[in-house]
């Protein structure tokens, strides 16, 4: 199962060294080298390399191994491979001195770093493959902790009807950046978890990101009975039964994991409250050592770091206290005396009576607590405030941090040419200074609307390619082909939208007014069209039901082929679309987007935010970087707010989105436009990219925590 690449010439053997460690995801010249290796079968893989080495004609290994221009790649991708994986000189060692070795350990229940990896579902995932890349970048010792899902998340499928159907595929091995773990002493790293009345085992695997390592649990093993192989088998799978039991696994097996493999964290960070279990494994150990259960309270809590993302109360696992008592009635062990106080420790009431909430569980076992926006630290407060009683709100120990994307991985190359050109290589490492990006207003436009002309053109030739394999293999009709893109028009103002199918998210809120949306559409001169792309969580019928009215709009005559759904949305089709849409529209129901990721992808590429002022635009609207809509409505029903926040919308594109973009001079090129576009890249690039915000973890939350370990010595 570990990628095995037989028959590389001596020259260039080290080329799966390379494609098994994900540090070529987010590296130009490394992604041009596998471009320039089998471009072809580079487009068949969807960009994965180890795939590629295991297809590649022994020819063609042969034939690159003596070009010049393929070896220069290679040498550049190899030297700066094992430069980022040693990171002597990087952002951290200068800043940490003697704590430069002091290891962060994060936990996530999904981590997207490229869809080779398929163990993510959404925004939590992307935010946690980027968290772990910029990491990387900065040089810091960081490890991951998180599932290695066999099944992955599902493939979407879209019926004649619209209707979303779920289908899993088991990930192939062989063509996955995995290796198993083994242990200092050489043996499989295999971890057991006291589960109910048994013990569950958990194999151990690894993915490398440059300086990063990411340990992935894997219940499918033959020590297991058949019902436990199945726990990790799918994100987000089965009722909330096993929901549970694959978060008492995350956490009691990941400390366990880490503690085999002698990982010795000084900062434990929580994403989302899946993996709050790790604070009771770790309370664990400290007490068996003699420990009492406030001092080990404390010591965990002074070294654990905890992120919220989740502004909704039915967003946070809470569970029945007699389900959590069933699963964890063998770990208690002989520390039952302190089971109450355990339990009391999650124990929250979200509105519908008290149960065992896993945020309220990590926010009381977390000294560091932070929502991810400025307005959802506002949220997370009024939400939890029954956490501390008696203090004010204002006093709340929970921060905001931002959250940020990874210029690395979402920067198009052509933008980053382009950036190459005119602002010079050293971009790649002035991301988080204001003042260099200022440097962007002097590009000029004429080469500016190229580059947006060029990303355009690879979005369309995506969606052709795939409307045309979906015509010539799933048997698709005439009216679906039209629904997945087929009409769509290259030099038409594209609007596009790609997020999970929800309804606070309002998907279908621009055909409130579906014959004044047709009009702005079919303009004469002026075309616009919408690309949607998404899918809906599978035991959520109602957003499925939002994804088919948007497929049967994209099949209605009377919006002439302009609106398109793109299904089966992953980080493949994500990349196309942030990079070739013209406008980004986000219209969620205020406050309930956390913050909100998608658009500053778009944004940093020069596509423009259409947004209604919740998570991040809230904060990153400036007035003139895109357009926000704010429909005031005359009451608080969501029928007057969606229909104010509509009529807000329409009259943006009336007025100021549709005329700028096309309003050209007599060379074709929209100045006001590109002003809109210069102002996104200046304002985004460095206040919404992951440099800003790891740094201000470590600063705010990171360093904290490692100051109380080497205050009081403290060590799991």
């Amino acid at each position: 199962m570990t990628p095995v690449f037989p028959g590389l010439p001596e020259r260039i053997k080290d080329l799966g060294e390379i494609a098994s460690d994900l540090w070529w995801s987010w590296h130009y010249r490394a992604r041009d080298m596998f471009r320039r290796l089998d471009y072809p079968l580079w487009r068949l893989t969807a960009h994965n390399p180890v795939a590629m080495l295991r297809q590649i004609s022994p020819e063609r290994l042969e034939a690159v191994s003596h070009d010049r221009a393929f070896l220069a790649l290679y040498d550049d991708a190899l030297r700066a491979l094992r430069a980022a994986r040693a990171s002597r000189e990087s952002w951290w060692s200068r800043t940490h001195g003697e704590a430069a070795t002091s290891t962060i350990a994060y936990f996530s229940a999904e981590f997207a770093m490229h869809q080779s990896l398929p163990i993510y579902a959404g925004g939590l995932g992307v935010l946690a493959g980027d968290f772990c890349k910029e990491a990387s970048d900065l040089g810091m010792p960081f490890v991951g902790v998180g599932f290695m899902y066999p099944q992955g998340y599902f493939h979407q499928k879209v019926t004649a009807d619209g209707w979303q159907e779920e289908t899993y595929e088991i990930l192939n091995w062989d063509d996955a950046p995995t290796r198993p773990t083994v242990q200092p002493d050489g043996a499989r790293c295999i971890v057991s978890v006291p589960l109910g009345a048994r013990t569950v085992h958990a194999a151990v695997w690894q993915v490398r990101a440059g300086k990063v390592r990411l340990f992935l649990l894997d219940t499918d093993i033959d020590e297991n009975a058949p019902w436990d192989r199945g726990l990790s088998a799918r994100l987000y799978g089965g009722n909330q039964e096993m929901r549970l039991q694959q978060e008492i696994v995350l956490g009691l097996g990941g400390v366990r994991a880490l503690k085999a493999m002698g990982v010795e964290p000084v900062v434990w960070h929580l994403n989302e409250g899946h993996a709050a279990f790790v604070a009771l494994q770790r309370m664990w150990d400290q007490i068996a050592q003699g420990a009492s259960f406030d001092a080990a309270l404390e010591h965990v809590r002074d070294t654990t770091v905890f992120t919220t993302h989740t502004p909704v109360p039915a967003g946070h696992d809470a569970f029945p206290f007699s389900l959590v008592e069933t699963h964890m009635a063998g770990a208690w062990g002989g520390l039952g005396d302190y089971r109450e106080r355990f339990m009391a420790l999650g124990s929250h009431d979200n509105g519908m009576g008290p149960q065992f909430n896993m945020t309220a569980l990590a926010m009381r076992t977390a000294r560091g607590i932070n929502a991810v926006s400025q307005l959802h630290g506002e949220v997370t407060r009024s939400m939890f405030t029954s956490l501390w009683p008696g203090t004010p709100k204002a006093q709340l120990p929970i921060k905001a941090i931002t959250n940020g994307v990874h210029a690395g991985t979402w920067v198009a190359a052509h933008m980053g040419r382009l950036f190459d050109q005119f602002l010079g290589a050293e971009w790649r490492y002035r991301i988080d200074e204001p003042e260099f990006w200022e440097r962007v207003l002097d590009i000029p436009d004429e080469e500016l609307w190229k580059t947006r002309i060029a990303m355009r053109q690879d979005l369309f030739r995506f969606i052709w390619d795939r409307a045309r394999e979906r015509w010539t293999t799933a048997s698709v009709s005439g009216a679906q082909a039209i629904a997945i893109g087929a009409l769509l028009d290259p030099s038409a103002l594209t609007i596009g939208f790609a997020r999970r199918f929800t309804g606070y998210k309002r998907p279908d809120l621009i055909f409130r007014n579906p014959p004044r949306l047709a009009a702005i559409l079919s303009q004469l001169r002026r075309p616009v069209q919408i690309v949607f792309a998404g899918k809906a969580h599978p035991a959520d019928d109602g957003g499925k039901h939002h994804l088919q009215r948007i497929y049967r709009r994209a099949s209605d005559p009377a919006f002439g082929g302009r609106v398109a759904f793109v299904d089966d949305y992953d980080l493949h089709v994500a990349q196309y679309l942030v990079h070739g849409c013209d406008v980004w529209l986000n219209n969620p129901r205020k406050p309930l987007e956390a913050s909100g990721t998608s658009g500053m992808k778009a944004a940093i590429n020069g596509v423009p935010h259409l947004s209604i002022g919740d998570g991040w635009w809230a904060e990153g609207f400036s007035g003139a970087n895109g357009w926000l809509i704010d429909g005031r409505p005359a009451g608080d029903s969501h029928d007057e707010v969606d229909e104010a926040d509509a009529e807000s919308l329409y009259t943006l594109l009336e007025q100021q989105v549709v005329p700028s973009f096309y309003d050209r001079d007599a060379n074709d090129v929209p100045r006001a436009w590109l002003r809109t576009v210069k102002e996104a890249i200046r304002t985004v690039m460095p206040m919404f990219t992951t440099r800003r915000m790891m740094k201000q973890y470590v600063h705010e939350l990171y360093d904290p925590a490692i100051a109380a370990t080497t205050r009081v010595g403290l060590g799991d």
